[in-house]
């Protein structure tokens, strides 16, 4: 019997972070001497026993480094031949899917363990997180008992809104929906997430821990910040995942 298969979305160019990105994949990118990639896999939660990561750009390093980690027996990584879109890089997953839920997540963030191992437990689900510049992110708007009712990316909007942090958990079913191409020429994720709350309930998890590397300036953040006990899950020991 499978447990549950986590995504791990590291195809991007990290075209934000040149020239640092130039020789080394944005996951790569050392935060305290380990990798983005290392801190993430310490975070996922006990429900993870196989890993997928979608690669594109230096996709070499990324398994370099997948081979060399304990944290993980059973991984694969899946090439995105085009940078087509976040959407995209998760159908290509699926025919290697084996679990009827799976964990999303960006490859570039770091996530508070405990906020990812609340994530799995739901059915499906989004990771949010409280911003002040709401016209920065994509936005998550909920109905009247708390679900998802849809996201908007970068609204025109003033004042403390919930963002879209990349994290998701995605029924196996979701594939079923038909993606197309959004008006920057991409397959979004975030329309899977939308069609998917339009079907089912999708539950809000507001996150207690979340930091987007995405520019030089949150790169040095992430130098300073005490990632230990956000980060890792110390009730799970490596050889627990590995069997």
């Amino acid at each position: 019997m499978w447990g549950m298969d986590a995504v791990i979305l590291a195809a991007g160019l990290g075209t934000r972070l040149r020239p640092h990105t130039l020789h080394t994949p944005k996951p790569m990118l050392p935060v305290q001497g380990r990798p983005i990639l290392d801190w993430m896999l310490a975070a996922l939660p006990s429900d993870i026993d196989r890993l997928l990561v979608v690669v594109h750009h230096l996709a070499g390093q990324v398994e370099d480094y997948l081979r060399s980690q304990t944290r993980f027996k059973d991984w694969l990584t899946v090439f995105q031949d085009q940078p087509r879109g976040t959407g995209d890089a998760l159908r290509r997953c699926r025919e290697h899917i084996r679990s009827d839920r799976m964990l999303v997540i960006n490859g570039d963030d770091l996530y508070g363990a405990a906020d990812l191992a609340a994530l799995a437990h739901c059915p499906a689900g989004l990771l949010v997180h409280p911003v002040d510049e709401p016209r920065r992110y994509g936005i998550a708007f909920l109905r009247a008992d708390g679900t998802l009712e849809k996201l908007v990316e970068k609204p025109d909007l003033d004042g403390r809104r919930l963002a879209n942090t990349g994290a998701y958990l995605f029924p196996a079913s979701v594939f079923d929906i038909e993606l197309s191409l959004s008006p920057r020429g991409e397959y979004e994720i975030t329309d899977y997430v939308s069609t998917l709350a339009a079907r089912q309930p999708v539950t809000v998890v507001e996150a207690q821990y979340w930091l987007p590397i995405g520019t030089e300036e949150a790169w040095n953040a992430a130098q300073r910040e005490d990632l230990q006990g956000k980060l890792e899950t110390t009730s799970l020991s490596a050889s627990s995942r590995v069997a």
